[in-house]
């Protein structure tokens, strides 16, 4: 394991490319890394899966990267408040599928830790169902919501030490902590990073094992 996972910005372009599945952190774009959404857009990266709580407006968070025409589909709990996540989705230039924030949550977390999916009451009965197994466990019905991995998670967090272990802040502790669990490549964007072993190790939500290179928010 690499001891300093810090890269320059310049590194981390050449990380991504076309129609590549990316989760991201974050809750109505507080949490979000906005630095590494930047990267995306401004290289034109396209064909994005993005697998995330919410589509945040057009104009903050991920949402940039949907108006820019950048993303093919999105797996969220919900788009209300980007209206044109709505529109491209009317205009079957979106693929976009609602997932309930809990289930959401645990389907990353399944993905993660290698689990073949969860079983969840919810959406049983609706239009939810349709096309999910279904099961029947002492007399309850349960849906089976498949696990959820991608290609690479982006993540925003307080602070790093130079290997990488991570210390989240209000709303950046949601998914971010899961996220990093769940993805073939995990890049961290932090407001500061400080020596190795300057983190008190009860702070720290996301080990350093799970973390392959960090980027200075700002520079």
């Amino acid at each position: 394991m690499a001891l300093d996972k810090q890269v320059d910005w310049s590194e981390i372009g050449p990380l991504f490319r076309d129609g590549m599945s990316i989760m991201f952190g974050g809750f109505m774009a507080v949490g979000t890394p906005d630095g590494l959404v930047s990267v995306l857009r401004e290289q034109g990266t396209k064909d994005i899966t993005l697998i995330g709580n919410d589509t945040a407006a057009p104009e903050t968070g991920v949402g940039p990267l949907i108006s820019g025409g950048q993303v093919k589909r999105v797996v969220v709990s919900h788009i209300g408040t980007n209206p044109v996540t709505g529109k491209k989705m009317i205009a079957g230039e979106l693929d976009v599928e609602l997932v309930p924030q809990g289930t959401l949550a645990e389907r990353i977390r399944c993905g993660g830790a290698g689990l073949g999916g969860v079983l969840t009451p919810t959406g049983v009965g609706t239009v939810v169902e349709e096309g999910k197994t279904k099961m029947v466990v002492d007399g309850k019905s349960f849906l089976v919501e498949l696990p959820l991995r991608a290609d690479v998670a982006i993540l925003k967090a307080k602070r790093a030490d130079r290997a990488g272990n991570l210390v989240y802040e209000r709303a950046g502790r949601n998914f971010n902590p899961i996220m990093a669990l769940a993805a073939d490549l995990v890049i961290a964007e932090v407001d500061e990073i400080v020596e190795i072993g300057e983190i008190d190790p009860d702070l720290v939500m996301t080990p350093a094992a799970l973390v392959d290179k960090i980027v200075l928010r700002g520079q």
